[in-house]
């Protein structure tokens, strides 16, 4: 059998992009995020009130190419809300700015949609072997 046919990173990345409503793939954690992109699109979901779910790339280099190879995106965070990647931080920011993150995430637009400095109140971030809930 070739690589492609059983990669279980892969399978495990599409498992849980298909699985978790909201999933966000990001360097770091949503307490501590490791670049000011993620941190930003942390602090957005966050002031949307929106639960979901983080994936730390940083530990495994594996996870980050096996991303951009299903998604052919090569930046990091990524954003997937109900299986469909929504995009990287400055997507998800003008789409906050615009109200269409709220839709999306089926969530009323909160007053400021863009906060300055992310209020991290998620749970430890799902890893693909040891998926939780960031609620």
């Amino acid at each position: 059998m070739s690589e492609e046919e059983t990669n279980p990173l892969r399978e495990a990345i599409s498992g849980a992009i298909a699985e978790k409503e909201v999933l966000l793939f990001m360097k770091g954690t949503p307490e501590q995020p490791m670049c000011g992109f993620s941190a930003r699109t942390v602090a957005t979901l966050e002031a949307h009130k929106a639960p979901f779910f983080a994936v730390d790339v940083l530990p495994d280099p594996r996870i980050r190419e096996e991303l951009s190879a299903i998604t052919s995106w090569p930046t990091i965070p990524q954003l997937f809300i109900k299986g469909e990647l929504v995009g990287g931080c400055d997507i998800i920011t003008e789409m906050a700015e615009t109200g269409e993150l709220a839709t999306a995430l089926g969530v009323d637009q909160p007053a400021d949609a863009t906060p300055a400095a992310p209020a991290t109140t998620q749970a430890p971030p799902l890893s693909i072997e040891n998926i939780t809930d960031a609620e």
